[in-house]
């Protein structure tokens, strides 16, 4: 394994760097935040990263304490990657990059790939500072993810697909909506209290989520 590059430097910043600079890591972080996944689903939801990239990355990684790998029981018999106590702690980190760079979304590119789980991080920062707690099932014209609030360091914030089980509450947005709120220009809030998004359920989340 070939020695990791430094900037050789000593601040914190570059030290950081030094784990997290590269090409491609913060967004295997994102797609680690929402639980263990396999090599094939990562390169599946990494559209324009190479294989040998992602290898490369992904074993960097589990050097630097970002990562580990782990087979599944029988029958799944695959590997997993997931993220670290050590590597969960960058959610903060990306979720001030997703505010930074909300300005310059703007309107989607015919060339942009999409996923519904990639609005989770500007959905739970729309969230935070409220208390809630509870699993929120968020319908997409893209597709359906589900957000973990109040999860705190105990496992993924949140997940692709619908909620296992019945959700405290869902959360439906239409695809303008969903953009506008990603991009910064219309809080989640006044989303919400416009009616442009709509929030099911009877559980006290579902009711203070109405009721923001």
């Amino acid at each position: 394994m070939s020695p990791r590059r430094s900037y050789d430097q000593y601040c914190s910043v570059a030290r950081a760097l030094d784990a997290v600079g590269d090409r491609w890591t913060l967004l295997i972080v994102r797609e680690l935040l929402a639980g263990p996944r396999r090599y094939t689903d990562l390169h599946a939801d990494l559209p324009g990263v190479s294989t040998d990239v992602l290898a490369s990355r992904l074993k960097d990684m589990e050097r630097d304490g970002l990562t580990t790998r782990r087979r599944l029981p029988p029958p799944g018999a695959a590997y997993v990657y997931e993220v670290t106590g050590r590597g969960r702690q960058l959610l903060p980190v990306l979720q001030a990059l997703g505010e930074w760079g909300a300005p310059a979304l703007g309107e989607r590119r015919p060339t942009d790939a999409v996923r519904a789980h990639w609005f989770a991080l500007p959905l739970l920062r729309g969230l935070e500072g409220e208390g809630f707690e509870g699993v929120v099932e968020v319908r997409l014209d893209e597709g359906e993810f589900h957000l973990r609030l109040g999860a705190g360091d105990d496992g993924p914030v949140y997940a692709d697909g619908p909620a296992p089980g019945e959700p405290d509450a869902r959360l439906s947005l239409d695809g303008g909506t969903c953009e506008r709120v990603a991009g910064g220009t219309l809080p989640l809030r006044d989303a919400l209290r416009a009616g442009r998004a709509g929030v099911t359920g009877d559980s006290p989340l579902a009711k203070a989520l109405r009721e923001m």
